[in-house]
C-alpha cells in the first residue's frame, strides 16, 4: 500500500512539475515588455498603428517589417541602440527623456516595477545595467520572431 502511495505521489509530483514548466515557457517576457513599453505607439501587432499612433507628427514604423526593409537581415544592433538610447530617433525624444522615460536606463533606483524574475537572472549583484540589458534583448527576441517574411 506505502509502495502505490509513494508512486502516486512521485507521479503527482512529477506531473506538477511539467505543468508548471509549460507554463512557465508560456510567458514570453519578450512580448510583455513590447506590450508595456511600444504598442501604445507601435500597436499590439507591431505595425505602427497603436492607440496613439495618429496624434504623433511622425508615424510609427511597422515593426514586423525591420528585416524585410534590411535586405532580409534583422537589425539587432541598430535596435538595440535605438532603445538604449545610444541611437537617436527622433520620435523617441532625447535620451535624457525618451518616450518610455526610465524604463530602458540602468539608474540605480529603477523607478517603477520589474519583474522579479530579472532580477533573478542578473545574478547576485543584480546590477540594474544587467536587468536593462534582459529587458532590451527580450525586447529585441520578441520583435525578431514576429518579422514578416
Amino acid at each position: 500500500m506505502e509502495k502505490h502511495s509513494l508512486k502516486c505521489l512521485i507521479i503527482a509530483g512529477l506531473a506538477a512539475g511539467f505543468t508548471a514548466a509549460a507554463q512557465a515557457e508560456d510567458v514570453d517576457i519578450g512580448k510583455g515588455e513590447f506590450q508595456s513599453s511600444c504598442a501604445s505607439c507601435h500597436g499590439v501587432d507591431a505595425r505602427g498603428k497603436g492607440p496613439v499612433s495618429a496624434q504623433l507628427r511622425v508615424p510609427p514604423a511597422d515593426l514586423t517589417m525591420l528585416a524585410k526593409n534590411n535586405n532580409g537581415v534583422f537589425p539587432t544592433d541598430a535596435l538595440y541602440q535605438a532603445i538604449d538610447g545610444t541611437k537617436t530617433v527622433p520620435a523617441h525624444g532625447t535620451r535624457e527623456m525618451p518616450v518610455w522615460g526610465e524604463r530602458f536606463n540602468p539608474i540605480v533606483n529603477l523607478p517603477h516595477y520589474v519583474d522579479p524574475s530579472y532580477w533573478e537572472k542578473a545574478g547576485p549583484d543584480q546590477k540594474p545595467e544587467v536587468v536593462v540589458r534582459k529587458r532590451i534583448l527580450a525586447v529585441i527576441d520578441y520583435l525578431s520572431r514576429i518579422q514578416q517574411k
